[in-house]
């Protein structure tokens, strides 16, 4: 997706007939499950599915052209991994130009193996900081992250070490570990409980990462290819193609 601007409904001129487009973004969506990578991108242009433009049909095009680049690659699951959960959570504030809503996103890992991420657009609220987007992320996390170790107790395997989740935000650290309310916290009360309460009995642990290792950047922002080919390499995303290669 082109990093330089935001796309938005009213860009380009509206398409004379929008299925094909419809069409394309049900099998976009569809490779989403086994293609992380272009979860943001999808998610974006799925908004545009009443009244579809030119730009957006172009924006679509652009991200087949990626795919028909790589058609090999995919998520990587080692023989060799520990069974240890940990995750990052990330929320871009005002990314979307015409609801002024932001975009949440996260991701776990099992190990080294990647096995759950979101990249979705806070539809219910309009947050009034970067700090309340933030935080509702992280609660968001914290949320799957209790499923996470539901799903890994039926499955039998066990998890005795709280699940370490990564957040690039100071202060929504320190709201997660001051118990008092002031008026910062006022409007996400409720997500303030959520994430104390998963703290307190030990079901999370909290730690800070430095935003250029922020891993949920891919599934809240459209990125240059440097960082965006980083992310992809640290979320065990690999084309099977050119490992052949390497290893011929």
């Amino acid at each position: 997706m082109d990093y330089n601007s935001k796309i938005h409904s009213t860009l380009g001129a509206l398409l004379a007939d929008p299925t094909s487009y419809r069409r394309l973004i049900g099998k976009l969506l569809y490779l989403t499950h086994t293609r992380p990578d272009i979860s943001f991108v999808v998610g974006c242009l799925s908004q545009f599915l009443s009244s579809p433009t030119s730009s957006h049909f172009q924006a679509a095009t652009r991200t087949l052209k990626y795919l028909k680049g790589s058609p090999g690659q995919g998520i990587f699951f080692s023989s060799n991994n520990t069974p240890i959960l940990k995750g990052y959570s990330d929320s871009d504030w005002e990314a979307c130009l015409d609801t002024i809503s932001s975009v949440t996103g996260w991701c776990f890992f099992l190990g080294n193996a990647l096995i759950s991420w979101k990249s979705k657009k806070n539809q219910n609220t309009v947050s009034r900081s970067s700090l309340e987007v933030e935080y509702r992320a992280l609660a968001m996390a914290t949320c799957e992250a209790q499923w996470l170790l539901f799903l890994l107790q039926d499955l039998c395997i066990p998890h005795t070490t709280p699940v370490t989740l990564f957040c690039d935000n100071k202060y929504a650290l320190h709201i997660a570990a001051n118990p008092v309310f002031h008026e910062r916290t006022k409007h996400i009360e409720i997500d303030c409980h959520v994430v104390r309460e998963r703290l307190q009995n030990n079901t999370i642990h909290i730690l800070p990462v430095s935003t250029s290792l922020q891993l949920t950047d891919i599934f809240t922002k459209s990125l240059n290819p440097s960082p965006f080919r980083k992310f992809i390499s640290k979320l065990g995303i690999i084309n099977i193609h050119m490992s052949a290669c390497g290893g011929c």
